[in-house]
């Protein structure tokens, strides 16, 4: 049985394989919707696991952290149609492969985290009047380049009351590791620090995130944008092995008027579903742009493992 599944798996990635390499437009074919969909099914029905739920696919964070001394690896990746890069002018179907996070869990009431997207591939439908002058293919079609990643420490500061709902904060920075003449980028440095709350009502989770960003125009010299940063979500466990998941989430721009380049306001829906089969967390989603320059529709697909790692030493009693 598990000689089954592995088998499949592999064809599963073999497919996916080759729907990459035909481009981004061929990320949703239905021979691999299917086959994501079949193998999903059949690893939660025949292959017993256990994983506390986290957080792919969905942006918005839960005020719930990882156990002390456990460290949770997530892999994805995100096919995104029609998304839009004003800096550059260009537009097009963006595939972005090992969108990665990894959250260690300091403590009772701390976590680290490490997130970001290793590399973007984008292929080139359109071109406007632009900043900066992207460097493209031979045949001007496509173009790519790293990602940015982020730092960040989640607290939780309030745990959840019979009446009162749990609460949290969050902060970090995003670093500039990705490269602007790649069109794809924008080579700044953003800090953020983010409220979170969270409630249970019975089986279904909800969390919601409200903050600030603080975001460095590419474009102006000595010039920042601050934005308000937001996530509405929630998860519902349908079956033992099975939870749903959806979310919306995005950022307001406080500028009046037009916003610089790069700091504009974005929104997203994601609806879901999270599989727990062989020991990972695998998880699948519709993505939905909410605004102009978000993408018009995507997909993202990626597996989650949780381990235990090292031992949290516990205080000992006052002298």
């Amino acid at each position: 049985m598990n000689r089954f599944l592995l088998n499949f798996e592999k064809s599963l990635c073999y497919d996916a394989a080759l729907l990459w390499a035909a481009g981004p437009a061929h990320a949703v074919a239905p021979l691999m919707k299917l086959r994501l969909i079949l193998f999903l099914v059949v690893s939660a029905i025949l292959w017993p696991a256990g994983l506390a739920a986290q957080q792919r696919p969905l942006l918005t964070q839960d005020v719930d952290l990882i156990q002390p001394g456990h460290i949770l690896f997530e892999f994805g990746i995100d096919f995104l149609q029609s998304d839009h890069f004003p800096l550059s002018g260009l537009r097009g179907d963006l595939t972005s492969v090992g969108v990665i996070g990894i959250n260690i869990g300091l403590g009772e009431t701390a976590e680290f985290q490490l997130e970001g997207t290793t590399y973007n591939f984008l292929a080139v439908s359109g071109r406007s009047p632009s900043f900066v002058t992207p460097h493209l293919s031979a045949d001007g079609l496509s173009t790519s380049g790293f990602g940015d990643f982020t730092l960040a420490t989640k607290l939780r500061i309030l745990p959840e009351g019979k009446h009162r709902p749990s609460f949290g904060f969050r902060f970090g920075f995003q670093m500039p590791n990705s490269n602007q003449s790649n069109g794809i980028g924008l080579n700044t440095t953003n800090v953020f620090g983010t409220i979170l709350i969270g409630k249970h009502f019975g089986k279904l989770n909800t969390f919601s995130n409200v903050g600030i960003g603080i975001l460095t125009a590419p474009t102006l010299l000595f010039t920042q944008n601050d934005v308000l940063t937001y996530g509405v979500a929630g998860t519902y466990p349908l079956f033992k092995h099975i939870t749903l998941a959806g979310e919306i989430n995005g950022r307001r721009s406080t500028r009046g008027g037009v916003a610089p380049l790069g700091t504009e306001s974005l929104s997203q829906a994601r609806f879901g579903v999270q599989v727990l089969a062989a020991g990972f967390r695998w998880d699948l989603a519709a993505i939905k742009g909410l605004t102009r320059l978000d993408p018009s529709s995507g997909i993202t697909l990626g597996v989650t493992k949780d381990i235990k790692a090292f031992d949290v030493p516990t205080a000992g009693p006052s002298k």
